[in-house]
Protein backbone atom coordinates (compact mmCIF):
# COMPACT_ATOMS: atom_id res chain seq x y z
CA UNK A 1 0.00 0.00 0.00
CA UNK A 2 1.13 3.28 -0.93
CA UNK A 3 1.65 6.22 1.37
CA UNK A 4 -1.28 7.81 -0.86
CA UNK A 5 -3.36 4.95 -0.34
CA UNK A 6 -2.62 4.29 3.83
CA UNK A 7 -3.41 8.21 4.18
CA UNK A 8 -7.02 8.04 2.16
CA UNK A 9 -7.63 4.74 4.46
CA UNK A 10 -7.04 7.13 7.55
CA UNK A 11 -9.07 9.67 6.39
CA UNK A 12 -11.61 6.73 5.63
CA UNK A 13 -11.05 5.26 9.17
CA UNK A 14 -11.91 8.43 11.07
CA UNK A 15 -14.62 9.52 9.48
CA UNK A 16 -15.83 6.56 10.66
CA UNK A 17 -15.02 6.17 14.08
CA UNK A 18 -14.57 10.36 15.22
CA UNK A 19 -17.95 10.63 16.74
CA UNK A 20 -17.51 7.45 18.44
CA UNK A 21 -13.99 9.18 19.76
CA UNK A 22 -15.47 12.01 20.67
CA UNK A 23 -18.72 10.91 22.35
CA UNK A 24 -17.02 8.55 24.70
CA UNK A 25 -14.04 11.45 25.73
CA UNK A 26 -16.67 13.58 26.30
CA UNK A 27 -18.42 11.69 29.23
CA UNK A 28 -14.94 11.45 30.60
CA UNK A 29 -13.33 14.89 30.24
CA UNK A 30 -16.83 16.47 30.17
CA UNK A 31 -15.88 18.89 27.50
CA UNK A 32 -16.20 18.96 24.41
CA UNK A 33 -13.32 20.79 23.14
CA UNK A 34 -10.98 18.90 25.10
CA UNK A 35 -12.53 15.83 23.79
CA UNK A 36 -12.27 16.31 20.28
CA UNK A 37 -8.16 17.77 20.89
CA UNK A 38 -8.02 14.67 22.44
CA UNK A 39 -9.35 12.89 19.77
CA UNK A 40 -7.65 14.81 17.15
CA UNK A 41 -4.06 13.63 18.99
CA UNK A 42 -5.06 9.79 18.75
CA UNK A 43 -4.97 10.84 14.58
CA UNK A 44 -1.77 12.34 14.53
CA UNK A 45 -0.07 9.91 16.69
CA UNK A 46 -2.37 7.06 13.66
CA UNK A 47 -0.89 9.40 10.71
CA UNK A 48 2.52 9.43 12.06
CA UNK A 49 2.65 5.48 13.02
CA UNK A 50 0.61 3.28 10.42
CA UNK A 51 2.66 4.95 6.85
CA UNK A 52 5.09 2.18 8.75
CA UNK A 53 3.23 -0.11 10.96
CA UNK A 54 0.53 -0.34 8.93
CA UNK A 55 -3.28 -0.31 9.49
CA UNK A 56 -4.26 -1.97 12.27
CA UNK A 57 -6.89 -5.09 12.45
CA UNK A 58 -8.76 -3.04 14.58
CA UNK A 59 -7.96 0.64 13.55
CA UNK A 60 -11.20 2.24 16.10
CA UNK A 61 -10.06 0.48 18.82
CA UNK A 62 -6.28 1.46 18.56
CA UNK A 63 -7.60 5.23 18.17
CA UNK A 64 -9.59 4.29 21.22
CA UNK A 65 -6.45 3.18 22.89
CA UNK A 66 -4.26 6.24 21.62
CA UNK A 67 -6.92 8.46 23.11
CA UNK A 68 -7.39 7.41 26.41
CA UNK A 69 -3.81 7.33 26.92
CA UNK A 70 -4.10 10.93 26.44
CA UNK A 71 -6.92 11.64 28.17
CA UNK A 72 -5.03 9.72 30.97
CA UNK A 73 -1.65 12.28 30.77
CA UNK A 74 -4.27 14.98 30.63
CA UNK A 75 -5.95 13.95 33.88
CA UNK A 76 -2.50 12.91 35.78
CA UNK A 77 -1.17 16.76 34.51
CA UNK A 78 -4.13 18.44 36.05
CA UNK A 79 -3.89 15.86 39.29
CA UNK A 80 -0.10 17.35 39.57
CA UNK A 81 -1.13 21.05 38.87
CA UNK A 82 -3.43 20.81 41.69
CA UNK A 83 -1.77 19.24 44.70
CA UNK A 84 1.26 19.69 45.87
CA UNK A 85 4.44 17.68 44.96
CA UNK A 86 5.03 16.67 48.45
CA UNK A 87 1.68 15.66 49.63
CA UNK A 88 1.17 13.28 46.93
CA UNK A 89 3.34 9.83 47.42
CA UNK A 90 1.88 7.18 47.25
CA UNK A 91 -1.61 8.19 47.14
CA UNK A 92 -0.82 9.66 43.42
CA UNK A 93 0.26 6.43 42.41
CA UNK A 94 -2.97 4.97 43.77
CA UNK A 95 -5.47 7.78 42.52
CA UNK A 96 -3.57 7.17 38.86
CA UNK A 97 -4.34 3.67 38.99
CA UNK A 98 -7.74 4.62 39.52
CA UNK A 99 -7.83 7.24 37.00
CA UNK A 100 -6.72 4.68 34.50
CA UNK A 101 -9.63 2.05 35.51
CA UNK A 102 -12.43 4.17 35.37
CA UNK A 103 -11.24 5.38 32.17
CA UNK A 104 -10.86 1.91 30.87
CA UNK A 105 -14.46 1.07 32.67
CA UNK A 106 -16.15 3.87 30.77
CA UNK A 107 -14.42 3.65 27.36
CA UNK A 108 -15.81 -0.15 27.42
CA UNK A 109 -19.03 1.15 27.91
CA UNK A 110 -22.11 0.86 24.99
CA UNK A 111 -20.35 3.36 22.83
CA UNK A 112 -24.86 4.43 21.47
CA UNK A 113 -25.37 6.12 24.59
CA UNK A 114 -22.26 8.42 24.24
CA UNK A 115 -23.36 9.38 20.62
CA UNK A 116 -26.63 10.37 21.95
CA UNK A 117 -25.29 12.69 24.47
CA UNK A 118 -23.18 13.96 21.87
CA UNK A 119 -25.71 14.60 19.46
CA UNK A 120 -28.52 16.14 22.45
CA UNK A 121 -24.98 18.20 23.62
CA UNK A 122 -24.12 19.56 19.96
CA UNK A 123 -27.83 20.92 19.33
CA UNK A 124 -27.95 22.06 22.64
CA UNK A 125 -30.61 25.16 22.61
CA UNK A 126 -28.55 27.25 24.13
CA UNK A 127 -26.16 27.37 20.55
CA UNK A 128 -27.84 29.52 17.38
CA UNK A 129 -29.00 27.50 14.74
CA UNK A 130 -26.08 28.28 12.74
CA UNK A 131 -23.56 26.75 15.39
CA UNK A 132 -25.61 23.90 16.30
CA UNK A 133 -25.36 22.69 12.42
CA UNK A 134 -21.58 23.29 12.66
CA UNK A 135 -20.81 21.56 15.35
CA UNK A 136 -23.07 18.73 14.55
CA UNK A 137 -21.60 18.15 10.81
CA UNK A 138 -17.90 18.84 12.93
CA UNK A 139 -18.18 16.60 15.75
CA UNK A 140 -20.53 13.85 14.84
CA UNK A 141 -20.36 14.44 10.79
CA UNK A 142 -16.66 14.70 10.79
CA UNK A 143 -16.63 17.27 7.84
CA UNK A 144 -13.64 19.47 8.64
CA UNK A 145 -14.65 23.21 8.56
CA UNK A 146 -13.40 23.73 5.49
CA UNK A 147 -15.60 21.51 4.24
CA UNK A 148 -18.67 22.42 6.32
CA UNK A 149 -17.60 26.17 4.60
CA UNK A 150 -17.69 25.09 1.01
CA UNK A 151 -21.03 23.44 2.06
CA UNK A 152 -22.66 26.56 3.33
CA UNK A 153 -20.81 29.03 1.31
CA UNK A 154 -19.43 30.32 4.37
CA UNK A 155 -15.40 31.90 4.93
CA UNK A 156 -14.14 29.24 6.23
CA UNK A 157 -13.00 31.47 9.06
CA UNK A 158 -16.23 32.41 9.70
CA UNK A 159 -17.20 28.01 10.54
CA UNK A 160 -14.45 28.03 12.69
CA UNK A 161 -15.05 31.03 15.11
CA UNK A 162 -18.94 29.26 15.02
CA UNK A 163 -17.76 26.03 16.15
CA UNK A 164 -14.92 27.69 18.79
CA UNK A 165 -17.59 29.93 19.90
CA UNK A 166 -20.06 27.18 20.49
CA UNK A 167 -17.92 25.06 22.19
CA UNK A 168 -17.02 27.97 24.89
CA UNK A 169 -20.68 28.33 25.00
CA UNK A 170 -21.31 24.90 26.02
CA UNK A 171 -18.49 24.89 29.01
CA UNK A 172 -19.57 28.43 30.25
CA UNK A 173 -23.10 27.31 30.64
CA UNK A 174 -22.20 24.27 32.18
CA UNK A 175 -24.02 22.12 29.54
CA UNK A 176 -24.41 18.80 31.06
CA UNK A 177 -23.11 15.21 28.90
CA UNK A 178 -26.79 13.47 28.75
CA UNK A 179 -29.87 12.58 27.10
CA UNK A 180 -32.95 15.00 28.64
CA UNK A 181 -35.54 13.49 29.99
CA UNK A 182 -39.59 14.54 30.56
CA UNK A 183 -40.53 16.86 28.68
CA UNK A 184 -37.04 18.80 28.11
CA UNK A 185 -36.69 15.87 26.19
CA UNK A 186 -39.84 16.60 23.49
CA UNK A 187 -38.17 20.02 23.08
CA UNK A 188 -34.79 18.82 22.69
CA UNK A 189 -35.40 16.40 20.10
CA UNK A 190 -37.20 19.01 18.25
CA UNK A 191 -33.91 20.88 18.09
CA UNK A 192 -32.11 17.84 17.16
CA UNK A 193 -34.89 17.15 14.00
CA UNK A 194 -33.96 20.71 13.43
CA UNK A 195 -30.76 20.86 12.81
CA UNK A 196 -30.72 17.26 10.73
CA UNK A 197 -33.43 18.69 8.71
CA UNK A 198 -31.48 22.32 8.37
CA UNK A 199 -28.55 19.82 6.71
CA UNK A 200 -30.86 17.83 4.42
CA UNK A 201 -32.74 20.94 3.02
CA UNK A 202 -29.27 22.81 2.10
CA UNK A 203 -28.61 20.17 0.47
CA UNK A 204 -31.70 19.63 -1.55
CA UNK A 205 -32.21 22.90 -2.43
CA UNK A 206 -29.64 25.18 -1.84
CA UNK A 207 -29.82 28.76 -0.69
CA UNK A 208 -27.72 30.20 -2.65
CA UNK A 209 -24.92 29.79 -5.26
CA UNK A 210 -24.44 27.93 -8.76
CA UNK A 211 -25.38 24.57 -7.82
CA UNK A 212 -29.86 23.60 -7.47
CA UNK A 213 -28.40 20.97 -5.32
CA UNK A 214 -25.20 19.44 -2.84
CA UNK A 215 -25.59 15.89 -2.71
CA UNK A 216 -22.74 15.39 0.09
CA UNK A 217 -25.14 17.61 2.77
CA UNK A 218 -28.40 15.46 1.46
CA UNK A 219 -26.42 11.83 2.18
CA UNK A 220 -24.73 13.68 5.55
CA UNK A 221 -28.07 14.60 6.99
CA UNK A 222 -29.29 11.12 5.93
CA UNK A 223 -26.03 9.45 8.04
CA UNK A 224 -27.02 11.38 10.78
CA UNK A 225 -30.84 10.19 10.83
CA UNK A 226 -30.19 6.71 10.45
CA UNK A 227 -28.44 6.74 13.50
CA UNK A 228 -30.51 8.99 15.50
CA UNK A 229 -33.05 5.63 14.62
CA UNK A 230 -31.08 2.80 15.66
CA UNK A 231 -30.35 4.77 18.79
CA UNK A 232 -34.09 6.32 19.28
CA UNK A 233 -36.22 3.49 18.28
CA UNK A 234 -39.02 4.14 20.43
CA UNK A 235 -39.33 8.10 18.68
CA UNK A 236 -42.22 8.54 16.13
CA UNK A 237 -41.11 11.61 14.38
CA UNK A 238 -37.32 10.01 14.25
CA UNK A 239 -38.13 7.47 12.08
CA UNK A 240 -41.03 9.96 10.57
CA UNK A 241 -37.83 12.41 9.06
CA UNK A 242 -35.55 9.38 8.13
CA UNK A 243 -38.28 8.28 6.22
CA UNK A 244 -39.16 12.20 4.68
CA UNK A 245 -35.24 12.48 4.11
CA UNK A 246 -35.38 8.73 2.25
CA UNK A 247 -38.21 9.83 0.02
CA UNK A 248 -36.90 13.01 -1.08
CA UNK A 249 -33.58 12.03 -1.99
CA UNK A 250 -34.79 9.22 -4.21
CA UNK A 251 -35.49 12.29 -6.00
CA UNK A 252 -32.48 13.69 -6.83
CA UNK A 253 -31.23 11.90 -9.64
CA UNK A 254 -33.73 13.24 -11.32
CA UNK A 255 -34.31 16.73 -10.33
CA UNK A 256 -31.29 17.92 -12.79
CA UNK A 257 -30.55 17.80 -16.54
CA UNK A 258 -27.23 16.78 -17.18
CA UNK A 259 -26.36 20.39 -17.46
CA UNK A 260 -27.41 21.16 -14.28
CA UNK A 261 -30.66 23.38 -14.72
CA UNK A 262 -33.24 22.47 -12.06
CA UNK A 263 -36.27 19.89 -13.24
CA UNK A 264 -39.21 20.24 -11.21
CA UNK A 265 -41.08 17.49 -9.47
CA UNK A 266 -44.01 17.21 -12.53
CA UNK A 267 -41.67 17.52 -14.96
CA UNK A 268 -39.21 14.79 -13.80
CA UNK A 269 -38.25 11.48 -14.88
CA UNK A 270 -40.07 9.10 -12.29
CA UNK A 271 -38.02 5.91 -13.60
CA UNK A 272 -34.97 7.75 -12.79
CA UNK A 273 -35.73 7.82 -8.93
CA UNK A 274 -34.09 5.87 -6.58
CA UNK A 275 -35.92 2.91 -5.81
CA UNK A 276 -34.19 1.37 -3.01
CA UNK A 277 -34.20 4.99 -1.36
CA UNK A 278 -37.97 4.59 -1.43
CA UNK A 279 -38.79 1.08 -0.13
CA UNK A 280 -36.45 2.57 2.81
CA UNK A 281 -38.08 5.39 2.77
CA UNK A 282 -41.41 3.74 2.82
CA UNK A 283 -40.33 1.16 5.36
CA UNK A 284 -39.12 4.17 7.77
CA UNK A 285 -42.64 5.42 7.76
CA UNK A 286 -43.89 2.21 8.78
CA UNK A 287 -42.02 1.98 11.55
CA UNK A 288 -42.68 5.48 12.39
CA UNK A 289 -46.30 4.56 12.26
CA UNK A 290 -46.05 1.44 14.43
CA UNK A 291 -45.06 3.84 17.14
CA UNK A 292 -47.48 4.81 19.47
CA UNK A 293 -49.06 8.38 19.24
CA UNK A 294 -50.50 10.78 16.73
CA UNK A 295 -48.35 11.60 13.74
CA UNK A 296 -46.10 14.48 14.32
CA UNK A 297 -45.13 17.47 11.08
CA UNK A 298 -41.91 14.82 10.02
CA UNK A 299 -44.31 12.00 10.16
CA UNK A 300 -46.81 14.04 7.86
CA UNK A 301 -44.48 15.69 5.69
CA UNK A 302 -42.90 12.17 4.91
CA UNK A 303 -46.73 10.78 4.16
CA UNK A 304 -47.35 13.52 1.47
CA UNK A 305 -43.64 12.53 -0.02
CA UNK A 306 -45.01 8.67 0.01
CA UNK A 307 -47.94 9.84 -2.36
CA UNK A 308 -45.36 11.14 -4.68
CA UNK A 309 -43.83 8.07 -4.57
CA UNK A 310 -45.76 5.84 -4.97
CA UNK A 311 -47.26 7.53 -7.75
CA UNK A 312 -46.16 5.78 -11.22
CA UNK A 313 -46.76 8.95 -12.45
CA UNK A 314 -47.50 12.86 -12.36
CA UNK A 315 -50.83 12.69 -13.54
CA UNK A 316 -51.80 9.51 -11.21
CA UNK A 317 -50.66 11.59 -7.79
CA UNK A 318 -53.02 11.56 -5.42
CA UNK A 319 -53.38 15.27 -4.84
CA UNK A 320 -57.05 15.24 -2.95
CA UNK A 321 -54.71 12.70 -0.08
CA UNK A 322 -52.25 15.41 -0.10
CA UNK A 323 -54.25 18.82 0.40
CA UNK A 324 -55.76 16.84 3.53
CA UNK A 325 -52.56 15.50 4.60
CA UNK A 326 -51.57 19.56 4.46
CA UNK A 327 -54.64 20.62 6.05
CA UNK A 328 -53.14 18.06 9.45
CA UNK A 329 -50.02 19.38 9.23
CA UNK A 330 -51.14 23.32 9.07
CA UNK A 331 -53.55 22.22 12.12
CA UNK A 332 -50.56 20.94 14.43
CA UNK A 333 -47.59 22.75 12.68
CA UNK A 334 -49.17 25.91 11.39
CA UNK A 335 -46.46 28.16 9.21
CA UNK A 336 -46.86 30.23 6.37
CA UNK A 337 -45.03 28.22 3.89
CA UNK A 338 -47.25 25.04 5.34
CA UNK A 339 -50.13 27.20 4.47
CA UNK A 340 -48.54 28.25 0.64
CA UNK A 341 -47.96 24.25 0.21
CA UNK A 342 -50.76 23.33 0.89
CA UNK A 343 -52.28 25.99 -1.62
CA UNK A 344 -50.32 24.29 -4.41
CA UNK A 345 -52.04 20.86 -3.47
CA UNK A 346 -55.52 22.48 -3.46
CA UNK A 347 -54.98 23.97 -6.75
CA UNK A 348 -53.87 20.67 -8.25
CA UNK A 349 -56.93 18.66 -6.60
CA UNK A 350 -59.54 20.98 -7.22
CA UNK A 351 -58.22 23.86 -9.84
CA UNK A 352 -56.37 26.46 -9.98
CA UNK A 353 -58.65 29.49 -9.10
CA UNK A 354 -59.00 27.31 -5.91
CA UNK A 355 -55.08 27.42 -5.22
CA UNK A 356 -54.89 31.02 -5.98
CA UNK A 357 -57.39 31.82 -3.55
CA UNK A 358 -55.29 30.26 -0.87
CA UNK A 359 -51.66 32.16 -1.93
CA UNK A 360 -53.39 35.30 -2.01
CA UNK A 361 -54.54 35.38 1.69
CA UNK A 362 -51.12 34.62 2.17
CA UNK A 363 -49.64 38.05 0.10
CA UNK A 364 -49.46 39.93 3.62
CA UNK A 365 -47.61 37.78 5.48
CA UNK A 366 -44.83 38.99 6.78
CA UNK A 367 -42.72 35.95 6.95
CA UNK A 368 -43.39 35.55 3.34
CA UNK A 369 -42.55 39.21 2.17
CA UNK A 370 -39.24 38.09 0.27
CA UNK A 371 -39.61 34.65 0.23
CA UNK A 372 -39.32 33.46 -3.70
CA UNK A 373 -41.47 30.68 -3.65
CA UNK A 374 -44.55 33.03 -2.99
CA UNK A 375 -44.51 34.70 -6.41
CA UNK A 376 -43.13 31.82 -8.33
CA UNK A 377 -46.12 29.71 -6.65
CA UNK A 378 -48.23 32.88 -7.62
CA UNK A 379 -47.04 32.98 -11.32
CA UNK A 380 -47.85 29.19 -11.76
CA UNK A 381 -51.50 29.30 -10.99
CA UNK A 382 -52.31 32.53 -13.27
CA UNK A 383 -50.64 30.84 -15.48
CA UNK A 384 -52.79 27.72 -15.43
CA UNK A 385 -55.78 30.15 -15.25
CA UNK A 386 -54.48 32.23 -18.53
CA UNK A 387 -53.30 35.35 -16.67
CA UNK A 388 -50.33 35.53 -18.41
CA UNK A 389 -49.29 39.43 -17.76
CA UNK A 390 -49.57 38.96 -14.12
CA UNK A 391 -47.92 35.36 -14.23
CA UNK A 392 -45.28 36.86 -16.27
CA UNK A 393 -44.58 39.51 -13.70
CA UNK A 394 -44.80 36.93 -10.41
CA UNK A 395 -42.11 35.17 -11.97
CA UNK A 396 -39.69 37.96 -12.76
CA UNK A 397 -40.34 38.87 -9.00
CA UNK A 398 -39.66 35.31 -7.93
CA UNK A 399 -36.39 35.55 -9.56
CA UNK A 400 -35.22 38.77 -8.44
CA UNK A 401 -35.17 36.88 -5.07
CA UNK A 402 -33.76 33.96 -4.83
CA UNK A 403 -29.99 33.61 -4.04
CA UNK A 404 -29.85 30.57 -6.53
CA UNK A 405 -28.36 30.98 -9.55
CA UNK A 406 -29.54 27.81 -11.40
CA UNK A 407 -33.35 28.82 -9.80
CA UNK A 408 -32.99 31.76 -10.80
CA UNK A 409 -32.11 31.41 -14.84
CA UNK A 410 -35.18 28.40 -14.62
CA UNK A 411 -38.05 31.49 -13.21
CA UNK A 412 -36.77 34.29 -16.12
CA UNK A 413 -37.00 31.43 -18.72
CA UNK A 414 -41.16 30.30 -16.78
CA UNK A 415 -41.31 34.21 -17.08
CA UNK A 416 -40.71 34.36 -21.15
CA UNK A 417 -42.69 31.64 -21.19
CA UNK A 418 -45.90 33.81 -20.75
CA UNK A 419 -45.89 35.85 -23.97
CA UNK A 420 -47.16 39.39 -23.57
Amino acid sequence: MTAADTHRTIDAIWRIEQAKLIASLTRIVRDVGVAEELAQDALVAALEQWPRSGIPEKPGAWLMAAAKHRAIDRLRRASLAERKHAELGRELDAGQQAVVEEIDAALDDDIGDDLLRLIFTACHPVLSTEARVALTLRLIGGLTTGEIARAFLVPEPTIAQRIVRAKRALTEANVPFEVPHGEERAARLSSVLEVIYLVFNEGYSATAGGDWMRPALCEEALRLGRILAELMPDEKEVHGLVALMELQASRLPARTAPSGEPILLLDQNRARWNQLLIRRGLAALDRADAVSGVRGPYTLQAAIAACHAQARTAAETDWVRIAALYQVLAFISPSPVVELNRAVAVGMAFGPQAGLDLVDELKSEPALRNYHLLPSVRGDLLKKLGRLDEARAEFERAASLTQNERERRLLLERAASCPA
